[in-house]
């Protein structure tokens, strides 16, 4: 396969296309890895909630312990300290649901962040990348036959794929002109094909 074309402003813009393309992919691919870095570090609040959630509720129920143990009074004295162990863990549940929902955001917006512009890469430079390959590549596979039934294929390539208004710079009846085998027609347009490609003659 063939990757770049054989003239040097066509190689030389192709080669600035595939260097642009790298460098648009290095530089979606860093926002997103330094977006996640930002999003992990928001982690910190919600361990420092279940931490303190749960020192509070390991203290409150310590103290619950000791309030039972005063006689007659007892049950009155530890049910405060109970009710409060109670918003330790409400302070605990609250920190590991901000640690799932900042992990989820930590997965999702960097991978939007980076699709998106890779998605875009892929349906503008990528196609016509390898259509150009593919095209450049078929050119010269046509090495292996007679000159003249290689000019006429690349002829008949130009007329589908060359501007009505430059073909009709190489004969007014370009397509009559194939047709009717006019050998110097038919050498132009494979001519215009190989420009239009950036090839040299094979």
């Amino acid at each position: 396969m063939k990757p770049y074309a054989d003239t040097p402003v066509r190689m030389s813009l192709q080669i600035a296309a595939d260097l642009l393309a790298l460098a648009w992919v290095y530089l979606w691919v860093g926002a997103a890895l330094s977006l996640r870095e930002v999003l992990m570090a928001l982690e910190r609040p919600g361990e420092l909630m279940v931490s303190t959630g749960e020192g509070f509720s390991e203290h409150m129920d310590s103290a619950a312990g000791q309030a039972l143990k005063v006689p007659l009074a007892g049950d009155a004295l530890a049910t405060p300290f109970t009710s409060m162990s109670g918003t330790g863990e409400t302070l605990s549940a609250a920190g590991a649901s901000f640690q799932e929902s900042v992990a989820s955001l930590g997965l999702t917006l960097p991978l939007l962040t980076a699709a998106l512009p890779l998605l875009l890469l892929a349906a503008t430079w990528l196609p016509a990348r390898v259509r150009w390959m593919r095209q450049a590549g078929s050119v010269r596979r046509m090495r292996g036959l007679a000159p003249e039934a290689r000019s006429r294929l690349l002829a008949l390539r130009a007329l589908s794929s060359v501007s009505p208004s430059r073909l009709a710079d190489v004969h007014e009846d370009p397509a009559g002109a194939w047709h009717s085998g006019d050998r110097e027609a038919v050498r132009e347009l494979a001519s215009l094909e190989l420009r239009r490609l950036g090839l040299r003659g094979l």
